[in-house]
């Protein structure tokens, strides 16, 4: 297929294009900036240069391929109402442009608030729906579009998609570790984080595009729950530091915003994923990310 990839030079775009080129699919992948566009080249995928919030171009992009995943996303944490706004403008763009045509559009989605004191399964619905909610509601916009025909897919990536390299969510508790002294958890660290290694959230992707039928949730969780405490301590151990709790009401002055989603729980099981799309997770996992020294190498 000739796929259209938004977010391909990212964290998981740009492991979910090789992904896709070795086996055997064409890629058209957004880039932003001449960098990004360069490092697609260098992957032997073609080049549409435009950013988020240039429909005309996404729309372009739909409707010259076979497919499409969307991964990009603005993750403005200083101005959570525009990442909502565009990840909402982006999602009605794609399904306009594919109704009618049965092709598959696989979106990224999150973990985040699906379900309460247990790990959340493929068949629990998002509770975002309106545009002012996480992601726009991008999830069930797009998921209405199956009535229209679209096959849509929503991937539901762990709050963790580890390994070296990561810029993310692990990588700012590791520089508040440093910053502090002392690798830290929030409260007992009893909630839990699920957590998937890049390599397996790029299969997954491919898998989701090549298989999954319309309407389904995948989960990109190859850990369920690792304790956040857990994670605190094996950072700990990583970077020589003592590891404590820091009390609840402290945790965005310790960590910065990164506070808010460390004191989350967002455990979640994979068991209906492995068994439609034949998905079995073969990479490290975050401890033994960790203790490699994945976050930690200058």
């Amino acid at each position: 297929m000739r796929v259209f990839v938004t977010g391909a030079t990212g964290w998981i775009g740009s492991a979910t294009v090789d992904e896709l080129i070795a086996a055997g699919h064409d890629v058209v992948g957004l880039a932003r900036s001449d960098k990004g566009a360069a490092a697609l080249k260098a992957q032997h995928a073609t080049v549409l240069q435009a950013d988020l919030d240039d429909l005309e171009a996404l729309r372009r992009g739909a409707t010259e391929a076979d497919a499409v995943i969307h991964l990009a996303n603005k993750h403005d944490f200083a101005n959570p109402a525009e990442s909502n706004r565009a990840e909402r403008a982006a999602v009605e763009t794609f399904t306009e442009a594919l109704a009618g045509t049965n092709r598959p559009f696989v979106l990224a989605s999150g973990l985040a608030g699906l379900s309460e004191g247990r790990p959340s399964t493929e068949q629990d619905p998002s509770p975002f729906t309106g545009p002012e909610s996480a992601r726009g509601g991008g999830e069930n916009l797009a998921l209405d579009s199956v009535s229209r025909g679209v096959r849509t897919i929503a991937a539901r990536f762990a709050p963790t998609v580890h390994g070296t390299g990561d810029h993310g969510f692990i990588a700012l508790i590791v520089a508040a570790a440093r910053k502090h002294g002392v690798s830290a958890y929030i409260g007992e660290g009893t909630n839990a984080w699920s957590a998937v290694h890049r390599s397996d959230a790029a299969r997954l992707v491919r898998l989701g595009l090549e298989h999954a039928p319309a309407g389904t949730r995948p989960h990109a969780a190859a850990e369920p729950g690792i304790p956040t405490r857990e994670i605190a301590e094996a950072i700990g151990r990583t970077l020589g530091l003592p590891v404590t709790s820091v009390a609840p009401q402290d945790a965005v002055e310790h960590f910065g915003f990164i506070g808010r989603f460390f004191a989350m729980d967002m455990q979640a099981t994979s068991i209906a994923t492995r068994e439609s799309l034949s998905w079995h997770p073969s990479g490290p996992t975050l401890i033994e990310d960790i203790e490699a020294g994945a976050y930690t190498r200058s």
